[in-house]
């Protein structure tokens, strides 16, 4: 049989799933991806290198500070223990703050951000937040907790003098009149209201021409100017606004509709919020200590206010409670058109009427019941994914019109040997290029799941390094999103960016395929590379001028080159192996399984690819090389694309695959893998 391997989207299948021919996604998987990636158009391509930034003191965790599209405008906060450090996409650290996390609870820290502010969470602290300052080239950076409901402080009682001015009002002033004065600032802020100022006088209703009331008060250092509220009818109603620290109440109406605000703090004593975020123009939080299944939500344009009004009105907090019938703790909250709320046990939905959310009309609904792990979701399109309370499998939740709410899948559910056994530490996602997520499981392997769902594509790929990945996340591009690790490679600890794909117009010379690697640029040839100490003691590779060289050993935080070179890109080496499932089928005399087989003549086809490995095993020393290499020691490979011709040499055996590698610093693109296969009587 003559078959073609075309499609690689549905990314690695697990192995139980090999007899599993009859599905559609085994057309698209392989039984290995590792370090390669699948595109959107189903080719396979290799993981760039991952680059060097810096060294770190210790284990680290990753939160991005992204500002806009623009890359200065975009910062990495690497938390470590008790530490803040501020860097730019090229690892410099611009800022060093004291935060009181311990790295332990490092993973567990929800954070949202809006404009220069990045609110932080976590259910042993207080709430607290990153605020950046400044102007460009002279930014500032501060830590610091959260003081909710802060304002200028309350005026002091008003004095209150009710004057007749009418020469025939004889009537008897027996009624108390009650006023209040708020102060406000310059960004609109308005504080408690004063306590109440007497005076005796007439009901407002029995005034005559000529009545009027007098309030005056102390000013208050920073107000702009002043609300005065009147008592009617147990309320204290807005009558009007001063600039000065005096006001002629008219007889105007007190609009009792619209009242002073009073203290309210639902995070005292300790009831730290474990979750952040934002929704119609509100601070959410959820998951206290005290009240794990509730979620509160701040006064409306007031992120940090948690003020109520009596009567409540539609801008008030709010406060509620999830009534599940056990105890289901919030585990995560993402606005997404709805409030959506993940907890232990289920997911919800909250809306209002009309959709808006108020202190007086919140409805909730459940959309599925499998539970939620405690990782922050990722909105990929049209589409939420979260992680599985159980088996660590990640899910998508989106909107269906059928159902009128919620629906989703089990992404990894073809890919349970990547999951099962492991918990997820963290994840990123990188819109472009690829749209990918990129995952740190528990023992340091990176799994990347490339996600379309309008286009039905959903496959995970594994990707490992001479150590082990700690954290990642993404700050958004121009043209791409940057993807940055924290790395642990034995006793030392590094923070790496992702490589930009080898595109097109790349010359092979700028071909980066080394993990940990730095790239060092000669004005001439040069016989020695340096800047290496981050590597002391460690066997590399390294592209040199386009032409790769290996067997090297830093020593000094250099190495001697076999022959001189003007630019060169050096770090340690890595292995991507690709290998479609064995070829089952249905045929004429029955099914395949278990049929012994053997691959013939293969063509690999490929694009803007140098060097490669062919074999019937993973055993990277028992493959041949794809036969096209430099013509001339030490000059570029150059890039090929087309087909070539490899013949495996296997034998017949029931589970005989084709393996492709790369092992070398040279990129690597599958298109398609075309084979005969030779099927044997038994």
């Amino acid at each position: 049989m003559r078959i073609a391997y075309r499609n690689f989207t549905g990314g690695e299948m697990a192995d139980t799933l090999s007899a599993r021919y009859d599905l559609d996604r085994y057309q698209k998987a392989a039984q290995r991806m590792e370090n390669f990636l699948p595109n959107l158009h189903g080719d396979a391509v290799r993981r760039p290198g991952l680059r060097f930034l810096a060294a770190l003191d210790g284990p680290a965790v990753l939160l991005p500070f992204s500002f806009n599209t623009d890359e200065n405008q975009n910062f990495l906060l690497i938390l470590s223990n008790n530490v803040l450090r501020v860097a730019d996409g090229q690892g410099r650290i611009s800022a060093t703050l004291s935060t009181p996390y311990r790295m332990a609870d490092l993973y567990a820290v929800s954070h949202r951000q809006v404009g220069d502010v990045v609110y932080l969470a976590h259910r042993n602290y207080a709430l607290a937040k990153v605020v950046r300052s400044g102007t460009p080239g002279a930014y500032l950076w501060h830590y610091e907790a959260v003081q909710l409901n802060a304002s200028l402080e309350p005026p002091q009682a008003p004095t209150v003098t009710f004057t007749r001015n009418n020469a025939e009002d004889t009537a008897d002033l027996g009624y108390t009149l009650r006023y209040k004065i708020a102060a406000v600032d310059a960004k609109g802020k308005a504080s408690l209201p004063s306590p109440a100022g007497e005076g005796e006088g007439k009901h407002p209703a029995d005034w005559v021409v000529g009545n009027r009331v007098e309030i005056s008060w102390p000013a208050v250092e920073g107000a702009t100017e002043y609300n005065i509220y009147r008592e009617e009818a147990g309320y204290y109603g807005f009558i009007g606004i001063a600039t000065d620290t005096v006001f002629m109440d008219n007889n105007y109406e007190a609009d009792t509709s619209d009242t002073p605000q009073e203290d309210w703090n639902p995070f005292a004593d300790g009831n730290h919020p474990a979750t952040v975020a934002f929704h119609q123009q509100r601070l959410i939080l959820g998951g206290t200590k005290d009240a794990p299944q509730s979620f509160y939500m701040s006064r409306t344009g007031d992120f940090e206010n948690f003020r109520k009004s009596r009567p409540l009105m539609d801008d008030d907090p709010v406060e509620y409670a999830l009534a599940s019938g056990s105890i289901d703790a919030i585990r995560w909250l993402e606005s997404f058109g709805d409030l959506l709320i993940g907890t232990a046990g289920a997911e919800y939905k909250a809306t209002g009427e009309g959709g808006v959310i108020t202190a007086k009309s919140v409805n909730i609904t459940s959309q599925s019941y499998w539970g939620s792990a405690g990782l922050a979701p990722i909105i990929v399109g049209n589409s939420v994914l979260h992680v599985q309370r159980h088996g660590a499998h990640v899910r998508d939740l989106f909107y269906s019109l059928e159902r009128d709410g919620y629906a989703g899948n089990d992404l990894s559910i073809l890919a349970a040997h990547l999951f099962d056994g492991h918990t997820l530490k963290q994840w990123a996602y990188q819109q472009s290029p690829g749209s990918r997520v990129w995952i740190v499981r528990d023992d340091g392997v990176l799994l990347c799941l490339s996600y379309m769902k309008e286009h039905d594509i959903s496959g995970f790929t594994r990707h490992v390094t001479e150590g082990e990945f700690l954290s990642v996340t993404a700050l958004s591009g121009d043209n791409e999103d940057a993807v940055f690790f924290v790395v642990r490679r034995g006793n030392s600890y590094t923070l790496e960016r992702l490589e930009t794909e080898f595109g097109r117009n790349v010359p092979i010379a700028d071909a980066f395929f080394v993990d940990c690697g730095v790239t060092r640029r000669y004005p001439t040839p040069s016989q020695e590379v340096d800047g290496l100490g981050h590597l002391e003691g460690r066997a590399v590779v390294a592209l040199l001028d386009g032409s790769p060289a290996e067997g090297f050993t830093v020593k000094g935080g250099k190495i001697s080159l076999p022959y001189p070179a003007r630019v060169a890109h050096v770090g340690l080496p890595y292995a991507s192996i690709l290998s479609p499932f064995p070829l089952e089928a249905d045929m004429q005399t029955g099914s395949t399984l278990g049929k012994k087989r053997a691959y013939g003549k293969c063509l690999v086809r490929l694009f803007r690819s140098s060097g490669g490995l062919v074999g019937q095993s993973e055993n990277l020393e028992e493959m041949t090389e794809i036969p096209f290499l430099p013509a001339v020691y030490g000059e570029a490979v150059e890039p090929f694309s087309g087909d070539v011709e490899v013949y495996p040499a296997m034998e017949q055996a029931a589970d005989a695959s084709l393996w492709i590698a790369q092992t070398k610093p040279l990129p690597f693109q599958v298109v398609a893998l075309v084979c005969d296969v030779d099927f044997g009587e038994a």
